[in-house]
């Protein structure tokens, strides 16, 4: 018995199909308010917005508090006169940062 050759149907169907499975696996793109900045090293421990680092998920995964390479939405202009425990400057930074020992 030879394979059937699929309808026109099927094939457009195929189609749909992969093509939602890429946009899927992109990931929904995250925008940033305008009014808002991102700014490491301010969050508290489980209360990140997002990124902090290997082994994390994401939004509320820091594991310390100030965490260098854990960032949260701010009001834009203010991340650099928010207090950061670890940050050499101690302020939050707009970039990830090695934290210095609080």
């Amino acid at each position: 018995m030879s394979p059937s050759k699929p309808t026109s149907s099927q094939a457009a169907a195929l189609a749909i199909a992969v093509g939602a499975a890429l946009v899927l696996a992109q990931g929904p793109a995250q925008a940033q308010p305008a009014d808002k900045e991102k700014c490491f090293g301010v969050a508290l421990k489980g209360k990140n917005d997002c990124a902090a680092g290997p082994g994390t998920t994401c939004a509320g995964t820091s594991t310390r508090d100030y965490q260098g390479n854990a960032w949260k939405l701010v009001a834009k202009g203010t991340c650099e006169k928010t207090e950061s425990k670890t940050s050499s400057t101690g302020q939050g930074q707009l970039k990830e940062f090695k934290e210095e020992k609080a």
